[in-house]
């Protein structure tokens, strides 16, 4: 049995100086957070830590007047806290997503308290958060104290992402569902993209798919496959229709076949429903999902993914507009790493021409101050509602032309001036037939 407490006895266990792991995904615990951030004239120098999620709302932790008693450390900018970061109340830390588990358990990054959202406790005593194992496992692992929502609305998924009643040092009874990220409906240009990523990958392939309108049309343009595998960071009702049609059957893999797996859910009630005690589906720790060496041992694997603008020689900016950091490495250096070394896997970045703005998104230069989330070493593909850029193996001024040619007719004129200035003569010649 549970012996509840409630939220504001539990967040006692959270002292001055302490650092405070808060779970993610759409599962953030916010009946804790605000317990928590109730007590800040009694805090002091609280080392706050979260990772990718989806918040209902603003942090309430991050207020400029609450600066002395939480010092925010993002190790993804959420959206739950990225104005407060842009305007100076936290910082990032830089880490593929994967590594992050090994420095709190190495102590890099000590964790003395985490915060967690579970699922009611199965007949064995076990609460399951499965919609976030990704950074919650290691976390919990290494950590003093653990405080857990305790909520009939989390599925009891399988997997890493299971702790027995007697680990729970404090437990709150909540009764809030998580956070919906229905499916968005792809637009024009987003089917397009889709449709030419899809044309692309094979029957029996294993697929790492990010979370968009884009990655959501490249999952719809896939009910004619056969024997696909799923072996991803995060799960989306993108795979829904896959799966239960029987097209992602998981049947091809060399990595838990006939197992689905991930490491953070983003969806709806529905993606909810089907994880609840799905044994056919695992919710992995993210060092173990995204071990580039892992991800390579299963055939074809196919990894799709995003940015926030690509430069000529193929350089992929996803975290950052220039200056400001808006989201976090992640796992797409993981997927694209280990796509490159599978066996018939191949890496996409999916991209529209241009942004909302009017903008192109691809441009001669990256923007100052912008970083770099995946090398001109590792893409393959780049992909626009203009077609496909093949890069691997290219040269720049052949990977410079590849991408105009699929970059937005209004840019193009200017982006070969730029290229032109850049390369010099080796870009008035030809290079390939």
């Amino acid at each position: 049995m549970i012996k509840y407490v409630s939220a504001a006895e539990a967040v006692k266990l959270i002292h001055s100086n302490d650092s405070v792991f808060i779970q993610g995904s759409t599962s953030i615990p916010e009946v804790l957070i605000a317990a928590m951030t109730e007590r800040h004239a009694e805090l002091r120098g609280v080392k706050l830590y979260s990772g990718f999620a989806v918040g209902a709302f603003d942090a309430p932790y991050c207020k400029p007047e609450y600066k002395d008693s939480f010092l925010v450390n993002s190790l993804f900018v959420a959206n739950n806290i990225r104005k407060w970061m842009a305007a100076g109340y936290g910082q990032s830390i830089p880490a593929f997503l994967g590594e992050i588990p090994g420095l709190f358990r190495d102590g890099t990054i000590p964790i003395d308290v985490t915060l967690l959202n579970c699922s009611l406790p199965n007949e064995e005593g076990y609460c399951s958060f499965g919609i976030s194992a990704d950074l919650a496992f290691s976390a919990a692992e290494c950590s003093k104290t653990i405080i857990a929502q305790i909520n009939p609305h989390i599925p009891f998924s399988y997997g890493d992402a299971l702790i027995h009643i007697s680990k729970i040092d404090a437990a709150v009874e909540v009764d809030a569902p998580p956070v919906e990220l229905p499916t968005p409906i792809p637009n024009e240009i987003e089917t397009k993209i889709g449709g030419y990523i899809a044309e692309m990958i094979p029957d029996g392939a294993t697929l790492q798919i990010g979370v968009g309108g884009i990655p959501n049309a490249v999952l719809s343009a896939l009910r004619d496959h056969k024997h696909l595998g799923l072996h991803t960071e995060a799960m989306t009702d993108g795979v829904l229709p896959l799966l239960e049609a029987g097209i992602i059957d998981n049947s091809q893999k060399k990595v838990l076949p006939g197992i689905t797996v991930g490491s953070l859910a983003l969806g709806s009630k529905e993606l909810y429903r089907y994880m609840d005690y799905r044994k056919d589906l695992l919710m992995k720790d993210v060092a173990w999902t995204n071990d580039p060496f892992r991800i390579r041992q299963n055939p074809k694997v196919m990894a799709v993914n995003s940015a926030v603008e690509v430069d000529l020689t193929g350089q992929i900016c996803a975290d950052s507009i220039g200056e400001r950091i808006i989201s976090g490495v992640g796992g797409q250096h993981d997927f694209m790493y280990g796509a490159s070394l599978s066996e018939g896997g191949m890496n996409f970045i999916a991209i529209p021409s241009m942004t909302s703005r009017g903008e192109s998104k691809i441009k001669p230069r990256l923007t100052p101050g912008a970083g770099v989330v995946t090398t001109r070493h590792m893409i393959q593909h780049v992909v626009t509602e203009y077609g496909v850029a093949h890069l691997k193996g290219r040269n720049l001024v052949e990977r410079a032309r590849e991408l105009i040619r699929i970059a937005h007719p209004s840019v193009r004129e200017e982006l070969e001036r730029e290229a032109a200035k850049r390369f010099g003569h080796s870009w008035n010649v030809c290079w390939r037939s």
